[in-house]
């Protein structure tokens, strides 16, 4: 999942070499951090967080084959 998230963090923004990614797994649920250059943040969120939402989905799509669920956090 941290793959997923950092490869669609990095196609959106101007700057992909500060996406940092870190995933923490804990005992109900996954949560992965994405953190952005503050200059790339409307990128990643969108227009009424459309792009954020989008990116969401996404996760919640490829992790459906997983026990647990998976949050992402966009900071």
């Amino acid at each position: 999942m941290r793959e997923l998230v950092e490869y669609l963090a990095r196609s959106l923004v101007d700057q992909p070499d500060q996406v940092v990614v870190t995933e923490t797994e804990g005992p109900e649920a996954m949560i992965i951090e994405l953190n952005v250059a503050p200059e790339d943040m409307g990128k990643v969120i969108g227009k009424q967080g459309r792009i954020a939402k989008a990116i969401r989905t996404v996760v919640k799509a490829a992790a459906s084959r997983s026990d647990k669920p998976v949050f992402v956090e966009i900071q």
